[in-house]
């Protein structure tokens, strides 16, 4: 089963090598990197792939330009160069030629590399497929020269990165100010044309707005008003000004609060970085010695698909256990057609989680599985609490994080009433409204007088995921 939910590299390789899928997606710098490298896993793509027999192979893969990129790869160590010129360290292309040779679906035809091959071996430090039969010829003051010309070399060449990604961070912090700035106008905008108004209007209107947040690197702020008005047409007709107030209000508190993010609390600036756009690797997170890590035994209570305007399918798996929650998020372009994690409503595994640093930590990433999954019949793990309780925690973590979106929510003991052709959640002097594309597949559970279960609110309705009932399970 997959280690981390991601979307498709947990087969187990066939061919014995040091190469392995699980090593390609730790070494991968993102999700989006390993969807860009499953693109290119198709042989047509690929006019050379070799090795030599001793744990080095190489490759040439045909790009959008006349000449192809060529990428080397030391198999004993993950050593990779790619001649391509990305910015993001393996490339698309180093982790499509360690795919392919983990997989072992693809041939790499035995040869002696070739000089561009050779070239960048004879460069590199680290461990090699073989010792050149020159080296030991050499005087160890020759070699150690050699060394420490390599060592003042490296030294130079790391500076020179560090200088590049700070001038690329810099030029990334003022070219979001300058996209803040025109979310502001736009804001402006809004208000003075009246709200009322606006829903009308918002399609076009936050198209035009999220577009220059995207050309502003505010990714994730721009996908917030992308999906504004698909928000909004959830609601009545009569309550949609009010939520619209609401959500423009959010956007000024985001951009507001990016600008003051050297006042805030650590947690509370790394979400909102998050929040705007700035993206935590999976390497980082793994190397962060303050992030908070839980073992313990999980439990799925839902999984969650959908499609974003950015054509890529954000997919949720939500996990309970070690007396908290977790979400595993992963985002695959809609291309490939993975539409799920590997998980199922219901699966059971020990692993070691990883959470992102937050306020309200909920995102986490799988650092090993401990055991395999299990497809368990048993009723969930709940905690003792109603529903009252349960929403005084999402009002709790509200205040930590004023834009905190789905919050999960466990209860015991609520009823499910209807109103018309609403159907509501409460208990004990609360009621929260079942979110209107569950309304009907939810009438079923109104025969109960009470029941246990998992959902999610967003501060506006509730998805029921996981229902105990007197009759047994019932799953979205």
């Amino acid at each position: 089963m997959p280690e981390n939910g991601s979307y498709g590299i947990w087969l187990e390789s066939e061919v014995p090598l040091s190469l392995t899928l699980t090593k390609v997606e730790d070494l991968a710098p993102d999700q989006g990197s390993l969807a860009a490298a499953r693109k290119l896993l198709k042989p047509s793509g690929w006019p050379t792939v070799a090795q030599d027999g001793s744990g080095l192979i190489w490759g040439e893969c045909q790009g959008s330009g006349a000449t192809p990129y060529r990428i080397s790869v030391t198999e004993l160590d993950a050593g990779y160069k790619c001649s391509c010129p990305s910015r993001k360290f393996p490339c698309k292309h180093a982790l499509a030629l360690m795919w392919m040779r983990a997989e072992g679906k693809v041939e790499f035809t035995t040869a002696v590399a070739p000089g561009w091959v050779t070239e960048w071996l004879s460069r590199r430090r680290g461990p090699s497929t073989s010792t050149s039969p020159t080296s030991a010829d050499k005087p160890r003051a020759a070699i150690a020269a050699v060394e420490e010309s390599e060592e003042a070399v490296d030294a130079k060449t790391e500076a020179r990165a560090i200088a590049v990604r700070e001038r690329n961070r810099l030029e990334r912090e003022a070219s979001i100010a300058n996209g803040l700035d025109d979310l502001d106008t736009w804001l402006v905008d809004q208000m003075e044309a009246g709200i009322a108004a606006f829903p009308a209007k918002a399609s076009a209107a936050c198209r035009v707005m999220a577009q220059r947040l995207f050309d502003a690197k505010a990714s994730g702020l721009a996908l917030r008003v992308d999906t504004l008005p698909a928000r909004l047409f959830t609601f009545a007709e009569s309550i949609r000004p009010m939520v619209a107030i609401q959500e423009l209000g959010a956007l000024h508190l985001l951009a507001d609060a990016y600008r003051r993010q050297e006042n805030l609390p650590e947690p509370l600036r790394n979400d909102i970085r998050q929040t705007i756009g700035w993206n935590v690797t999976r390497e980082a997170l793994l190397a962060d010695e303050q992030a908070p890590r839980v073992s313990g035994s999980w439990r799925v209570w839902a999984a969650r698909s959908e499609v974003q305007p950015d054509k890529l399918r954000r997919i949720e798996t939500w996990l309970h256990g070690s007396d908290r929650h977790a979400v595993l998020i992963d985002y695959v372009p809609v291309s490939t057609g993975a539409s799920s994690s590997g998980y199922s409503v219901g699966d059971t595994f020990d692993a070691e989680l990883v959470f992102y640093p937050s306020s309200v930590p909920l995102r986490a990433l799988i650092v090993r599985q401990i055991t395999g999954t299990d497809a368990s019949d048993a009723p969930l793990a709940l905690p003792s609490h109603d529903l009252a309780t349960a929403y005084g925690l999402y009002e709790e973590a509200l205040i930590e994080k004023p834009w905190l979106g789905e919050f999960p929510l466990m209860f015991r003991g609520a009823r499910l009433r209807r109103s018309g052709e609403t159907v509501y959640l409460n208990d004990s002097g609360i009621s929260l409204p079942v979110a209107k594309s569950q309304s009907a597949a939810s009438w079923p559970l109104l025969q109960f007088e009470a029941i246990d279960g998992a959902s999610l609110w967003d501060g506006s309705e509730l998805t029921l995921c996981w229902s105990e009932t007197a009759l047994g399970r019932w799953t979205a």
